[in-house]
């Protein structure tokens, strides 16, 4: 079935500018003047996303918003707001009501990326929900494709990762949802422009903001797809740090789930050995030397101990 875009606005001639725009995209447009005809074309039919403005009579789009995310978990939502409910908006966004924003008038070129995010988060989504481990990691190297720094490195987390677990003595199952959760853990950077993700140099502080989002809205179509918890723990809490200094959710020590831990330490280990648009990755022995400093502080301790040690056993048998 073709991808349908709905767009809510109490205002006629939004609406008609809004169709003119987006007359020969390759989705099929709907239009609703208020949020409860919006709701009714929701429930006739599949909604990939949903475009509304937020100051309507009756219901807000915000309000709008939670509704849909009730009544049709997976239809990607996106706001059009005035500055005046700019932080409402930002409000929405981090209870996961809203997936973007944007502000009145809105730049044509902005709200086609916007959209086209949405579908693209709309469509992993459904190829999650349906996915084999080949289809997953299919999925996890298009997404790679946005930031071509970081080409390979899904795969080469998931083999460092499911290495670590497998020493730990985890089960079978749980070295599986670590592989799919390696895998997928940066698939929130479908909602993260590339120009941010292969900017050469350090990011501003909105944009370093904008980064940090990818946790959250990974994990949200993982939980949307019905994935595992335990994959949907990798994606949701890779960042955190055992001293409580990570995001999204501050956790530390072992509250942070252990699939998470082991999925960090082989993340940290590859993003420091490869190449990234800002910097040249480090040689072999000085990652495991950043990674001793880092002990106890962003990685966890032992685990990072038994990582190093397991590279290192490799690599002896290697030269052997």
């Amino acid at each position: 079935m073709a991808d349908r875009v709905l767009f809510v606005d109490d205002e006629p001639n939004i609406l008609s500018a809004l169709e003119r725009q987006f007359i020969d995209a390759p989705f099929a447009t709907l239009t609703a003047p208020d949020g409860n005809a919006a709701l009714a074309l929701l429930a006739a039919g599949p909604v990939s996303v949903i475009v509304t403005d937020n100051m309507m009579p009756g219901m807000t789009g915000i309000e709008l918003l939670s509704r849909v995310r009730e009544q049709s978990p997976r239809t990607v939502r996106i706001l059009l707001t005035g500055h005046a409910d700019m932080n409402a908006a930002i409000r929405a966004i981090n209870s996961g009501e809203v997936y973007k924003f944007l502000t009145k008038p809105w730049d044509q070129e902005d709200l086609r990326t916007a959209i086209n995010d949405g579908l693209q988060k709309h469509r992993v989504t459904d190829s999650m929900q349906r996915a084999d481990e080949a289809m997953l990691r299919s999925l996890a190297q298009t997404i790679e494709l946005k930031d071509p720094y970081t080409r390979g490195h899904c795969d080469r987390v998931a083999e460092y990762a499911v290495r670590l677990a497998k020493a730990a003595g985890l089960s079978a199952d749980m070295q599986r949802c670590i592989r799919h959760g390696s895998w997928l853990h940066d698939c929130g950077k479908i909602g993260v422009p590339e120009a941010i993700l292969n900017f050469k140099g350090p990011l501003e502080a909105n944009d370093i903001s904008i980064v940090k989002n990818h946790s959250q809205w990974g994990a949200e179509v993982a939980r949307m797809a019905n994935l595992p918890e335990a994959v949907i723990n990798v994606i949701h809490y890779h960042h955190e740090r055992y001293d409580g200094a990570g995001y999204p959710a501050g956790l530390a020590g072992e509250s942070i789930p252990i699939e998470a831990r082991i999925v960090a330490i082989a993340d940290t280990f590859d993003a420091l050995t490869s190449d990234r648009p800002y910097r040249k990755g480090m040689v072999i022995d000085k990652g495991y030397e950043l990674m001793e400093q880092l002990r106890g502080s962003q990685l966890d301790p032992d685990l990072t101990r038994s990582f190093i040690a397991l590279m290192k056993d490799k690599a002896g048998a290697y030269s052997e």
